[in-house]
């Protein structure tokens, strides 16, 4: 999907690819009735690998998906799995499959011949269930952000945060020797991590919907929190326009 401004001689485009890698659904049900996916973690996913070498900017981000039921592929064989279930098949945990659908990503983005951009990882947005997991219960119902004395990053979203920058620090350092990249870090974690009153917790549909979801203490659908992303990243962009 793309949006093209010609007034401003600029061109916006949105590729939809949760995994970063080539993955495929599976089963429409999977062991936790949120599907099954088939994740190669060592092929680019060329939906969007092969559209991004004309831009000047990309912004690389990837997260919650990772949490669904998946079967890891390597040179086409299986070799372990997320909490698939699967008989014979190791539980490598999503850290596994995570880490190398980064290393994977960033290395597309690294041997693109003719891209000259500057890409901006996007670091991990968590999630903010409270008294319970978000399908037991677990719900999202503050009104303010945490004070920074009152919350601090941790377990698996600790996990998660460090493995991108461990990933973004040897992307960089590649794109360092090579020359004609750069790799940037768009560090949203810290300032989400206190924004527990960003997410619609049980408002998450229309109110005339006879619908029951679990309470949606992940996605960022009230004002605030998606405004300062705008806000981080035009002054990034105001910043590397001055390098440049």
């Amino acid at each position: 999907m793309r949006w093209k401004y010609p007034s401003y001689n600029f061109t916006m485009a949105f590729f939809w690819s949760p995994f970063l890698v080539k993955a495929k659904r599976e089963n429409s049900d999977g062991p936790t009735h949120t599907r099954l996916y088939n994740i190669h973690l060592d092929e680019f996913d060329h939906k969007w690998t092969s559209q991004v070498e004309g831009f000047d900017y990309v912004i690389i981000n990837g997260g919650h998906w990772f949490f669904k039921p998946m079967v890891f592929f390597e040179k086409g064989k299986i070799v372990g799995c997320h909490y698939c279930l699967l008989k014979n098949v190791t539980d490598l945990t999503m850290y596994y499959g995570y880490r190398k659908a980064f290393k994977t990503a960033l290395q597309a983005l690294n041997s693109l011949e003719n891209y000259k951009g500057v890409t901006f990882l996007r670091t991990f947005a968590p999630s903010h269930f409270e008294n319970g997991l978000w399908n037991e219960g677990g719900n999202c119902l503050r009104t303010k952000p945490f004070k920074s004395s009152e919350t601090r990053l941790e377990s698996t979203n600790m996990e998660l945060y460090m493995i991108q920058l461990e990933e973004y620090k040897i992307a960089q350092k590649k794109a360092k020797k090579n020359g004609s990249k750069k790799f940037t870090l768009f560090d949203t974690t810290q300032a989400m991590l206190l924004r527990s009153d960003g997410h619609p917790s049980r408002y998450g549909h229309l109110p005339s919907e006879n619908v029951t979801l679990y309470n949606d203490c992940v996605h960022w659908c009230l004002p605030g929190p998606i405004d300062t992303w705008n806000d981080f990243l035009l002054e990034m962009l105001k910043i590397e326009r001055v390098k440049f």
